[in-house]
């Protein structure tokens, strides 16, 4: 019979986000920052412009998904460390640091959690909480 390994985070993981905007900054492969539809159409509400102008103005599309542009420089919407669009920013931001290539043990002890302010901070995350989070994303 197959043993199943257990999942680093399976009792959980503590995070309250600590408002550093590290998370908004390159850091070599993180740099692509996806846009749906809906998420650019709520976008360009929140800065009062078209769609149209904030796609033609902030994205650009890589195998067929739109991304911020330049995804080797930091947010354009990161101002004195804070999200400028906060209450509209994309699903991948609001997920932060529950992304599905974050979510590797090596990864994690070794890129994120030294990295992010928040971690063992606040709300504990079950592991049903983080597949789900990583679920929504993956859709």
């Amino acid at each position: 019979m197959a043993h199943k390994r257990k999942k680093f985070y399976q009792d959980g993981i503590r995070f309250e986000c600590r408002k550093s905007g590290k998370c908004c900054r390159f850091r070599g492969s993180y740099g692509y920052i996806y846009f749906s539809l809906k998420e650019r159409q709520r976008m360009a509400v929140h800065l009062g412009i078209s769609t149209t102008k904030f796609t033609k103005r902030y994205m650009e599309k890589t195998d067929g998904l739109f991304h911020l542009k330049q995804p080797e420089k930091h947010c354009p919407f990161l101002k004195n460390n804070r999200c400028s669009v906060y209450k509209a920013r994309p699903l991948q931001c609001r997920t932060w640091p529950f992304w599905p290539e974050n979510m590797k043990e090596k990864v994690w002890k070794e890129e994120i959690e030294p990295y992010c302010p928040g971690i063992g901070k606040g709300k504990l995350y079950s592991a049903k909480e983080i597949e789900e989070i990583i679920r929504t994303q993956k859709e």
